[in-house]
């Protein structure tokens, strides 16, 4: 990076009639949509490396899933925040079989142990508890903004600060082009996750979100009550946790949404608006790695 006589980096003139025009970069309530070609990256990183920030970011691998975490944690090495001071905290039942993986300067990994569970429905549900905890016992001083990312993933390319604000939601990538009436919405007026139809802006991943700690803190403890609901009356959302998500998201609106770049599929094919895969679902059998299907 080049560095002017003021320590200011040299960058490209912005200009305001030049954008991508293939796709949407703003919602109707006017929070950017984050794709390749909407930031510049050395701009952002030199002003968010002034603010000394620190990522929380939260991983779970119980059972057969722990065998993601050598190239979950590798490839993040090599992509993730680069240069920024990031936390891991990685939840297990099986500690043991956590792999050596060496961390960039600024970086760490906390492992904690967690029950084994016998549905991967409840791994996934049980995911918000453990974050609402979380943020409320330990992290209000060790970070600044937290994500909440599925472990059977791997990444490719940059994922770094443009990716933060205070609600940060993530375009599920079978949907982002997809009519809102196909969306899988929990359909059901049973469930505290129930999305009249008619309703609904995007649909979100439950693979990957994220913000300050105080709104994720409320996003979780929203969803894990309503969740409790659910339980309580033997109902349980088609989509579990995400469908619990996509119904707080549709009522308390991201401030930023990152487009299918930061959650792919390795079993997709490609798609003219995704320049560059930044995040991925690695291909897997899930009958093979659920402790049930």
């Amino acid at each position: 990076m080049e560095i002017d006589k003021l320590g200011n980096p040299c960058l490209k003139f912005p200009s305001a009639l030049v954008s991508r025009t293939d796709v949407a970069s703003v919602t109707s309530w006017l929070a950017p949509i984050i794709w390749e070609g909407t930031f510049d990256a050395t701009l952002i990183d030199f002003i968010y490396k002034q603010q000394n920030l620190t990522i929380a970011t939260t991983v779970f691998a119980l059972g057969k899933y722990t065998r993601f975490l050598k190239e979950f944690l590798e490839s993040a090495e090599q992509h993730y925040f680069v240069g920024f001071r990031v936390n891991y905290y990685l939840f297990t039942d099986l500690p043991e079989e956590v792999p050596e993986v060496k961390m960039g300067e600024n970086h760490s990994l906390t492992v904690r142990k967690v029950p084994s569970m016998n549905r991967w429905q409840d791994i996934s549900m049980g995911r918000m508890e453990i974050l609402e905890k979380l943020i409320e016992n330990e992290l209000a001083s060790e970070a600044d903004y937290i994500f909440c990312l599925d472990v059977d993933t791997k990444f490719y390319s940059r994922w770094g600060v443009e990716s933060l604000g205070r609600l940060v939601g993530v375009i599920h990538p079978w949907f982002f082009d997809a009519p809102r009436d196909q969306f899988t919405y929990e359909r059901r007026p049973e469930s505290q996750a129930y999305i009249p139809a008619g309703e609904g802006d995007y649909y979100f991943t439950g693979a990957a979100f994220g913000g300050s700690l105080e709104d994720v803190h409320h996003l979780t403890k929203t969803c894990w009550a309503e969740m409790k609901i659910d339980i309580a009356n033997s109902i349980e959302a088609i989509w579990h946790e995400e469908s619990h998500l996509n119904k707080y998201f549709l009522y308390n609106k991201p401030s930023k949404l990152l487009s299918p770049e930061y959650l792919w599929r390795d079993i997709n094919a490609g798609a003219v608006q995704i320049k560059v895969v930044r995040f991925s679902h690695v291909a897997k059998n899930n009958a093979e790695v659920r402790p049930n299907v």
